[in-house]
């Protein structure tokens, strides 16, 4: 790696977002074991502490970052994206620059995959037309060795049948109310659209796991690791998939089953609209 590769830009007044000439969106992905979840707090190591860190170095001045999604403590993502505004002259950093510069900024547990260019204004967060996450379960007598740090061993078996019966049931807008952490939904909307949820196998370094998809608008805080572990009640026969349409009616956390680990949970990818995202050249 050369000097010029990993040098920063030289220093410029950072200005305002509406001073700035256009946007810089990266898509990145984070072994999340070692964080205290995406966003920033006092004193706690985080995903987004990390990034800002890496790319005020390599700006030398100070940035307003957003992301598409905020994950929580333990949650792995492969295509999270974050946005932030950024004058002309960086713009023309190429795509090369960046990736190896942030390869030698980020740890190792952070990296990013893609580099993008969108117009001024452009919002990871409130432009994102849907997030698509996976949680990975593993059944069965003997643990998963080489993917335990990304999926759940649940020893017993599970009607996968059941499952997507229950899963069938939060489709579409609906409140999410009994799905999220009781203090985030105190004055706060809880309707959220669902557009998919899904099971199948998947394999992984000769290990096998049940993969459950879902893809919505918006997520609220701990929603789909409540929803996985509420889908489990079905799966092992303690509960019968009709319950799902209870536990939604009644807007209450307590209704609904346990939270799944986090190690479980990977954001997947989120969806913008055509032309909104173009490749840094």
């Amino acid at each position: 790696m050369t000097q010029e590769e990993t040098r920063p830009i030289a220093s410029v007044d950072h200005g305002t977002p509406e001073d700035l000439d256009g946007t810089l969106v990266f898509r990145l992905g984070y072994d999340g074991a070692a964080y205290s979840g995406f966003a920033e707090q006092p004193g706690q190591t985080t995903v987004a502490g990390e990034i800002r860190r890496a790319l005020e170095t390599f700006l030398r001045r100070e940035i307003e970052l957003t992301c598409a999604g905020r994950t929580d403590a333990g949650v792995h993502a492969v295509g999270q994206y974050v946005s932030l505004p950024v004058h002309e002259s960086e713009l023309e950093v190429t795509r090369s620059r960046w990736m190896r510069a942030l390869a030698a900024l980020l740890p190792h547990d952070i990296a990013v995959s893609g580099v993008y260019h969108a117009a001024p204004g452009f919002s990871a967060r409130f432009d994102a037309r849907s997030r698509t996450y996976t949680y990975r379960i593993v059944t069965g007598d003997a643990p998963p060795l080489l993917t335990r740090s990304v999926t759940w061993w649940h020893r017993l078996p599970l009607d996968v049948d059941a499952m997507q019966d229950a899963a069938d049931r939060l489709l579409g807008e609906r409140d999410f109310k009994s799905f999220c952490k009781t203090a985030s939904a105190v004055g706060k909307p809880t309707h959220r659209c669902v557009m998919e949820a899904t099971f199948a196998r998947e394999q992984a370094l000769g290990e096998e796991c049940l993969a459950f998809t879902i893809r919505g608008n918006a997520f609220l805080h701990s929603m789909v690791r409540t929803i996985v572990g509420t889908l489990v009640e079905v799966g092992c026969h303690r509960r019968d998939p009709v319950w799902v349409d209870e536990v939604l009616a009644a807007c209450d956390r307590a209704a609904a089953g346990p939270t799944a680990p986090a190690r479980g949970l990977c954001f997947m990818d989120v969806a913008y609209d055509d032309g909104a995202l173009t490749v840094c050249p």
